[in-house]
């Protein structure tokens, strides 16, 4: 029955092969692929034919298998594989005839496997179906046939695998040669996957495997380079769209090396990532270079890429100036940081200790290095990217180690002094990336008081134009806000009001435009708020702090001051009442507090002068509310009521009093006097009209405090004014006694 078998093979061969495929709708050749609008239907209709001539034959191949007619089955196969000859279709429209017609190879596959495992050998078809006509519809049949045959004789694997990855180098038509090398991957399943010293019976063990394949990938990757140089150079751009659509098919390769079970660390290192590297480099194609280095990243095991960062990275180094480098890079420190985030809490896994061995940032950080170096060709913004890239990484990985972070900042500071880049623009690229990482450093921490140890951070943040320094002084003062972070020194709330300068003071780089007023109010409102955050635990720093903050809010103009310095004085008053309740700790708090009510009223009359008079009354009513009170004290007597004047000596004198009584409680002694003497002013006014309830008694005691208080002020201009003040008031007093009014007697009072 086989010998029978055999010979209807050999009795048939001849015809089926002369007579094989040289019918069909796209056995015609034609270098031209344009895709112009009235091109597209003509693809459509291309492939529909060549479809349909597939489905035919397909057909007739199975019906003749199914009757035992294997050389005119294989006739049928042959035909239907001849329409993968065309060069009319694009690569889209290639792949569909390409699933089309593979789909269909399966069935044969099937039928040739059930066929020998009945008792049929496959030797001889083997031989003869390489005498087809036409070499695509041969190989194809070859491969399927030769599957075929190391499933029945295994022990022929080694050598049928090498032979059919020499024959295909045959098809040397791009497209064609493609799609060929990857159904020749569809050997997958059985290609020897044991280690070296375990084959048997010439099965091979995984070095055949990866010679395969890595021979495989070499010419697969030359065919789809060579597509590149085809055509005319203004059909350039079509080409890259093409060879984009095409690429998977390169990248499994290295899918498939990666899923070899019996590749190890030492086979990955000394075999197959030196022999991708140096295709890749060889290749000078930028398109190629740039997917495969990130295929490598991809489907190859982190602890592989742990071990092999430096001839990856050199590799990186050697790339064709078209490629962004910055892409790949950035991609292998991101997974390599997730590969330790997850790994870094098993201590006694393998992947734990080789994180332990290797000093990531370090490798980083110099091979970068040496890439910005050699590829003077990369864009500034890109060179930023790697460095933000490199902070990801130390923040992830050594989250403790600032020190990291900064070391990548003045790198970045150096490159950038070494370009004289200086007021960069925000609108430029470079300012984009620059951003990034500042707020990469912002976000991370959120912590403004880390971000003060950095030292590099100010100065990169002064390399910015005034828009984007305000721009990211509002980032982190929002981040202040939102995280809450108290300032607990003068020099630190220094620090960080220089960075936020840009909200806080008019710059020498600011443009000169309108602002929004809605803009500036909500903008102020949010520096006022963080004021607040202004804060020690330590009172006397406390004190200190806000001397340092009015320092620099002072110098922002009415505009601004009238939105941040109220803040500040309402932060004073907090300080006042501290100081107050320590009274039995402290026994300076008299006099502290002397300074806190000085610090508000020099504030407040600052406000004042900046022309914001009603701001400054309602801030001195909250600080000094005795002279509201005494003026209220008019209303009672200059009114008028039923158009007579009004003359409440009663109320009058009550307002007074409540005057009197809220001067005891002021804390300033300067402010104290001051106060009193003004009070003394006020009694001895309505005392002149007639008051009857204000008495010589109650002028004398007054004109007694002030002399009492007086030598106990601390020698100053201030105090200089209220003694003239004062000195004022008793001549006037003593010029009344001298005078003698009988309508209202000055005598008796004590000057």
């Amino acid at each position: 029955m086989v010998i029978k078998y055999l010979k209807s093979i050999q009795t048939a061969v001849m015809y089926m092969w002369t007579t094989s495929a040289t019918t069909g709708s796209s056995q015609k050749t034609n270098n031209s692929n344009a895709q112009s609008p009235t091109q597209l239907d003509e693809q459509d209709k291309l492939l529909s034919d060549a479809l349909g001539i597939v489905r035919n034959q397909a057909i007739l191949m199975k019906r003749n298998l199914d009757k035992s007619r294997l050389m005119d089955g294989l006739k049928c196969a042959s035909t239907m594989l001849g329409e993968l000859r065309t060069s009319l279709l694009s690569p889209k429209s290639y792949y569909e005839l390409y699933m089309a017609v593979t789909d269909e190879l399966r069935f044969l596959e099937i039928h040739l496997l059930d066929e020998f495992q009945k008792g049929h050998k496959v030797t001889d078809l083997y031989e003869l179906v390489q005498y087809a006509g036409n070499i695509v519809p041969r190989l194809y049949l070859l491969i399927t046939v030769g599957l075929v045959y190391i499933k029945s004789n295994p022990a022929t694997k080694k050598s049928i695998l090498k032979d059919l990855v020499e024959m295909c180098r045959g098809v040397q038509n791009p497209l064609r040669g493609l799609f060929l090398r990857n159904y020749l991957l569809t050997l997958r399943n059985i290609l020897p996957d044991v280690p070296v010293g375990r084959d048997t019976d010439d099965c091979g063990n995984v070095h055949d495997s990866i010679d395969f394949i890595l021979t495989n990938f070499a010419e697969m990757n030359k065919l789809w380079v060579r597509m590149q140089h085809q055509g005319h150079s203004s059909e350039k751009g079509r080409r890259e769209k093409e060879r984009e659509e095409l690429k998977i098919l390169v990248g499994t390769n290295l899918v498939r090396l990666s899923q070899l079970e019996s590749v190890s660390l030492e086979i990955y290192q000394k075999i197959i990532l030196p022999s991708i590297l140096e295709q890749v480099v060889s290749c000078r194609d930028a398109i190629a270079q740039e997917y495969l280095m990130e295929c490598i990243i991809q489907v190859f095991p982190d602890e592989f890429h742990l071990q092999t960062l430096d001839p990856f990275l050199k590799s990186c180094a050697q790339l064709q100036p078209g490629v962004d480098v910055k892409t790949i890079i950035i991609g292998l420190i991101d997974r390599l940081a997730l590969f330790h985030q997850r790994n870094e809490k098993s201590i006694q896994d393998e992947s734990a200790e080789i994180l332990s061995e290797i000093e990531l940032f370090n490798v980083f950080s110099v091979q970068v290095a040496n890439i910005v170096q050699i590829r003077t060709d990369m864009p500034l913004e890109d060179t930023i990217s790697l460095q933000a890239a490199l902070v990801n990484l130390a923040q992830k990985v050594y989250p403790d180690k600032i020190d990291y972070v900064d070391k990548v900042l003045e790198t970045t500071t150096q490159i950038l002094e070494n370009l004289n880049m200086n007021n960069i623009a925000h609108n430029l690229p470079v300012n984009v990336e620059l951003s990034k990482l500042l707020r990469v450093c912002i976000d991370f921490y959120n912590n403004v008081l880390t971000i003060l140890e950095l030292k590099c951070f100010p100065k990169l943040f002064q390399r910015f134009d005034y828009k984007s320094r305000k721009s990211l002084s509002l980032y982190l003062v929002m981040n202040i806000l939102d995280n809450e972070t108290f300032i607990p020194t003068d020099e630190q709330c220094d620090s960080v009001l220089e960075m936020l300068s840009p909200l806080i003071k008019n710059q020498e780089d600011q443009p000169e435009e309108a602002l929004d007023p809605d803009d500036f109010a909500e903008e102020q409102g949010v520096v006022g708020r963080f004021i607040h955050l202004l804060k020690s635990d330590h009172l006397d720093m406390q004190y200190k702090i806000l001397q340092s903050a009015r320092k620099h809010f002072a110098a922002g103009g009415s505009q601004r001051i009238k939105h941040v310095l109220p803040s500040l004085v309402f932060q004073a008053f907090q300080l006042a009442y501290m100081y107050k309740a320590a009274s039995n700790d402290d026994e300076n708090w008299d006099k502290k507090c002397q300074k806190i009510i000085q610090f508000c009223h020099s504030t407040i009359t600052s406000i004042a002068k900046a022309e914001l008079p009603d701001l400054a009354l309602r801030l001195f009513l909250q600080a000094d509310q005795c002279r509201g009170v005494v003026t209220c004290a008019s209303l009672f007597w200059s009114g008028k009521k039923d158009n007579e004047e009004m003359r409440d000596e009663k109320r009058t004198l009550e307002c007074l009093k409540k005057g009197a009584r809220i001067v005891q409680q002021c804390l300033d002694v300067n402010v104290q006097v001051q106060l009193y003497v003004e009070l003394l002013n006020s009694y001895l006014y309505y005392f002149e009209r007639g008051n009857s309830q204000i008495t010589i008694s109650m002028l004398n005691q007054l004109i007694g405090k002030i002399n009492e208080e007086l030598p106990n002020l601390e020698k100053s201009e201030e105090t200089k004014q209220i003694e003239k003040h004062f000195n004022n008031t008793l001549a006037h007093i003593k010029s009344r006694i001298e005078t003698n009014d009988l309508e209202v007697s000055f005598a008796g009072i004590t000057i």
